[in-house]
């Protein structure tokens, strides 16, 4: 493993999506179907279980989660009492499991799906390529982004004015113009990624680059805008997704699996939440 990681814990199944909220890291154990957060101890909290596999996390203005469920395609919305209701339907936008969510600073969130199925064999004609689900904060759904090869991880810049989402399937990351009433314009190539990279999860720093945990790559690797390689961090699983936290948002945070099969990473939770310091901060969302 990277000799800058230290490793925070090692029995998850598989940790997705970790954001830095309140002065505390949370995560989704994406294959036991649960929401965790890292406790003062070092250990983990669970936050809300549920039944199936959840990915994107994020919160509206008056700190309600926000929670991404994957097979039925709908984000949930955290009650007052710790339940979850149906915040927005997706199936009409997904055309296959939902994913990875980004939500703004005004409640406004955006959602990827896989686009098609991906268990073997995959049948080439079943390939498509996926839309982005942008949803109000009060849960009004539409389609933007368009034509997208695997949509998954997504960062919005500072001013908000940009979200850059990780096209998983052709190895870059794609920005869009982010415009006043939430809909997405000037489609454009931001990065193309090195070739054994294959982009899962992002976050942005406040130098302009992204952390990718390029998935196929074992390692996180910190990019320019026009694809210049500023860092590689290794690791010795699979990294998955990645966050920019801490009080002072130097520690990066990564979630790493040596596995993506849901059956194998239930029966034996061998995933981990790594952690290592940076120069640069992160910036904008998550």
């Amino acid at each position: 493993m990277g000799e800058r990681f230290q490793t925070l814990i090692s029995n998850l199944a598989f940790g997705e999506a970790p954001r830095w909220h309140d002065g505390r890291l949370y995560l989704a154990d994406m294959h036991a179907h649960r929401i965790v957060a890292l406790g003062g101890d070092g250990g983990l909290e669970t936050i809300a279980q549920f039944d199936a596999p959840v990915g994107g996390i994020g919160w509206l203005p008056d700190g309600r989660m926000l929670v991404v469920s994957m097979h039925d395609r709908r984000v949930l919305r955290q009650q007052a009492d710790g339940g979850f209701v149906e915040h927005a339907d997706l199936s009409a936008i997904a055309t296959w499991h939902a994913n990875d969510m980004v939500v703004a600073p005004n409640g406004e969130a955006y959602v990827g799906n896989f686009g098609f199925s991906l268990d073997p064999p995959i049948d080439p004609a079943s390939v498509k390529l996926a839309k982005l689900a942008r949803i109000s904060p009060y849960g009004a759904v539409e389609a933007v982004g368009e034509d997208l090869f695997f949509p998954n991880g997504m960062v919005i810049t500072p001013d908000g004015a940009t979200l850059i989402v990780a096209e998983s399937a052709s190895r870059q990351l794609t920005a869009f113009t982010r415009n006043g009433d939430g809909t997405l314009t000037d489609r454009r190539l931001w990065a193309s990624l090195p070739s054994d990279v294959t982009p899962d999860g992002v976050c942005l720093d406040a130098e302009g680059a992204v952390w990718v945990a390029g998935l196929s790559a074992n390692a996180v690797v910190r990019i320019a805008e026009g694809g210049r390689e500023l860092d590689r961090i290794a690791t010795e699983q699979q990294a998955v997704a990645c966050v920019l936290g801490g009080e002072d948002r130097r520690t990066l945070f990564v979630c790493t699996a040596d596995t993506t099969d849901p059956a194998t990473c239930r029966a034996s939770p061998t995933a981990r939440l790594l952690s290592a310091r940076v120069d640069a901060p992160g910036a904008g969302c998550p």
